[in-house]
């Protein structure tokens, strides 16, 4: 199983290129969960399930595969859900391991790898079709996510049943299984990518808080990244709850949750929030005076500036500084939209004067279209502006 510091499936895709991460699911994959669950069943349509997955398989993405599969195994898989879920829950292999390989599907144990999310999914429909299935369902996520991971299964149950699940998750905290007590984590992130947006949660995260508060001290370092990720979810719609959350739980924090706290304090820290900032110690103004010059003047798109600042101390003590600069990039209707660029984490003795510089460059990507015009650049000490230039760029 890969490494999920953001997600099992977010981590494949920068892992991987994109026409080859459809191929997690393939007629192999098909041709496995056909073998082991006609193994447990002898009256499974193995060839109906098989045709109906693999029809068009090569035309389609990753996730539409695992949709399509999902459906095969709805339309084959026994009507009594209890009975079809125990069926399934029979071809599974044995746990895996955290840092084990995701590239496998099966052996000869059974079921486990990518061909996992579709099973979720297949119970997700059966929970939808019929909510009387929740709690049956529940189950079977408890043990699908221990051969992969059902934290896009859990999230359409979690949208639907909040107060049920949750229930249920409280339970799942304490479960023997870092796979199953990473799920309440990861499977309630607010904004998990890939998965389905818990709108409730982005507006309230609140039930997930008592989850995260005993997860944050998890034996496993696998759980404690789901937490910290879930905090940084959570801070990018509120902010001050995360910097209430330091001001309860960093002091006097052991080692593995400061660095947990401090991973999940990341999107804060870079927009430098004045109160996370502090809370890390690095939130007091610059006590003394700084400069920005920037050169040349003038560039042309695919070139680059020079960002020289200057910092003079005129405290009486050693200062920890967090130094970060502001674009204001201009957009197409001339105004600006600036973003933060993380720069330097240095100490400023008393009376000392230090010298940042930085290349800073202006090229095409795929993800910002640059305009010409004035480009205004803010220098940024803990958190505060304290110094300011620009230089044009030039129409291309």
């Amino acid at each position: 199983m890969v490494d999920t510091s953001t997600s099992l499936l977010a981590a494949a895709e920068a892992k991987a290129a994109a026409p080859l991460l459809k191929h997690r699911l393939h007629t192999g994959s098909i041709a496995a969960a056909a073998h082991h669950l006609k193994l447990h069943e002898c009256r499974f349509d193995s060839a109906r399930f098989t045709q109906l997955a693999s029809d068009g398989l090569e035309a389609l993405e990753l996730k539409a595969r695992a949709m399509q599969i999902a459906a095969a195994l709805d339309a084959t898989l026994p009507a009594d859900f209890d009975a079809a879920c125990q069926m399934v829950e029979r071809a599974l292999a044995p746990a895996v391991s955290p840092d084990a390989s995701s590239s496998g599907d099966a052996s000869s144990a059974g079921l486990a790898g990518w061909i996992v999310w579709p099973l979720g999914d297949w119970v997700t429909r059966r929970v939808a079709a019929d909510p009387a299935n929740l709690d049956r369902g529940l189950q079977a996520l408890h043990a699908l996510t221990q051969r992969f991971t059902a934290e896009f299964a859990i999230r359409p149950l979690l949208r639907d049943h909040q107060a049920a699940v949750f229930a249920t998750l409280q339970r799942w905290v304490d479960d023997p299984n870092e796979h199953v007590r990473r799920l309440c984590s990861e499977g309630s992130r607010p904004r998990l990518p890939w998965g389905l947006r818990l709108q409730a949660l982005v507006r309230d995260p609140s039930p997930s808080l008592p989850l995260l508060g005993r997860l944050q001290d998890d034996p496993s370092a696998y759980v404690r990244r789901s937490v910290a990720n879930h905090l940084n979810d959570i801070a990018k719609d509120h902010p001050a709850l995360i910097a209430d959350w330091l001001g309860s739980h960093l002091p006097g924090a052991p080692a593995e949750r400061r660095a947990l706290l401090r991973h999940a304090s990341r999107s804060l820290i870079k927009s430098a929030d004045v109160r996370v900032l502090a809370a890390w110690g690095q939130g007091q103004a610059l006590v003394g005076d700084a400069t920005l010059a920037i050169s040349p003047a003038r560039i042309t798109l695919g070139g680059a500036v020079q960002l020289r600042a200057t910092l003079r101390s005129t405290a009486a003590e050693r200062q920890t500084l967090l130094v970060d600069y502001l674009v204001h990039h201009v957009k197409a209707d001339g105004r600006t939209s600036a973003k933060v660029f993380k720069g330097w984490q240095r100490e400023l003795g008393a009376g000392e004067t230090l010298l940042l510089q930085r290349s800073h460059a202006l090229k095409p990507i795929t993800t910002r279209r640059y305009y010409p015009g004035l480009h205004k650049v803010e220098l940024q000490v803990n958190g505060a502006v304290v110094a300011e230039a620009s230089f044009e760029l030039l129409p291309g």
